[in-house]
């Protein structure tokens, strides 16, 4: 089952795709995400700050919610719901995510209906979206798009 999932993967080929790497220290987390990341990473590898919805400024996560993990996922483009129903294909390869391993974590989250064995997660208030993953079989990974999400 766990290659349904590998399907989404824009890095997946026949094999597998192997687990998120583990936070890395806050630098070299920094560095591997590139300029104005090193803001937004503590020594942990978690979030320093909230986590918000780009278009409604809805909170997702609080501050320590989340850690730190680059892995190469395929997410749908943003775009509005009707738009989104009305479009087929297309999509963004998103490398740097806030890891979730507890779905109560999130301040404020929906989740989209399955998608093959995917859920895509949204903002619960404005359905912006999606800005991140879940694969239903495992089911304490939950991927935030750090490049479709503001900070506080």
């Amino acid at each position: 089952m766990a290659a349904a999932c590998a399907g989404m993967e824009a890095a997946a080929a026949a094999a597998p795709a192997p687990p998120p790497s583990p936070p890395p220290p806050a630098a070299a987390a920094a560095a591997a995400a590139g300029p104005g990341w090193a803001e937004l990473v503590c020594a942990q590898g978690r979030n320093l700050k909230a986590v918000l919805c780009q278009r409604c400024g809805s909170r997702v996560l609080l501050p320590g919610a989340a850690t730190f993990a680059r892995r190469e996922l395929l997410l749908p483009a943003m775009r509005k719901k009707a738009a989104a129903a009305a479009a087929a294909g297309g999509g963004d390869v998103v490398r740097e995510h806030w890891l979730v391993r507890d779905m109560f974590s999130f301040e404020n989250v929906g989740f989209t209906r399955d998608v093959g064995n995917v859920k895509f997660l949204v903002c619960a208030d404005c359905e912006a979206g999606p800005i991140g993953w879940h694969c239903l079989d495992d089911k304490d990974s939950f991927y935030v798009a750090l490049e479709r999400v503001a900070h506080e």
